[in-house]
């Protein structure tokens, strides 16, 4: 397993993805988060047949420094800077739709936060080379959890706060998501 990656900031669709994107920025996080996700999928299974090899332990390593550090970033974008700048920025006949949304969304954040410390002690574990099991029914809610997730987003999340939000405010958002990965943007 290589935990490499594709990280070349641009969506499915080819759109850039940077901070002065915002939104496709998320969805190109989506993209990272479904590889993680895959490569978790992948350490439960190993650890059954190889126990904790070398390769195990650097997989481990790679997914606990991307769910504690670009995942929990992902989280806090949308949390923090997106859901308010689309609650401002909603026009009556949309509030309620967006306050559904968001409240469905936010929800789903703290579900699988929780799922995620059901295991990453485990995780942690691994990385330095002792000798524990992934339950798979744990690290496979979790993924299912996100994958469940990032498709109700990018179907209605992401769309609905193209059509809504102006540029001012998603040079806001960007600016945020910037500082928040300690990045100067202007």
């Amino acid at each position: 397993m290589n935990p490499g990656g594709d990280n070349t900031g641009r969506t499915p669709g080819g759109a850039l993805a940077d901070f002065e994107h915002p939104l496709q920025m998320l969805v190109a996080c989506h993209q990272r988060i479904t590889a993680h996700s895959d490569m978790l999928l992948w350490l439960a299974r190993h650890l059954h047949l190889h126990e904790c090899d070398p390769e195990a332990q650097q997989v481990a390593s790679f997914v606990l420094r991307f769910f504690d550090g670009a995942g929990r970033h992902h989280h806090e974008d949308e949390d923090e800077n997106l859901f308010p700048a689309l609650r401002a920025a909603v026009q009556s006949q949309n509030a309620e739709r967006v306050a559904l949304l968001v409240a469905q969304l936010m929800a789903e954040h703290r579900e699988m936060e929780q799922a995620w410390d059901g295991f990453r002690d485990s995780l942690e574990l691994i990385a330095h080379g002792e000798r524990v099991l992934l339950r798979e029914l744990e690290v496979d809610r979790f993924c299912k959890l996100c994958r469940t997730h990032m498709a109700l987003e990018e179907a209605n999340l992401i769309p609905l706060a193209g059509k809504i939000l102006g540029r001012d405010d998603l040079a806001a958002i960007g600016k945020e998501m910037a500082a928040r990965r300690g990045v100067k943007w202007p």
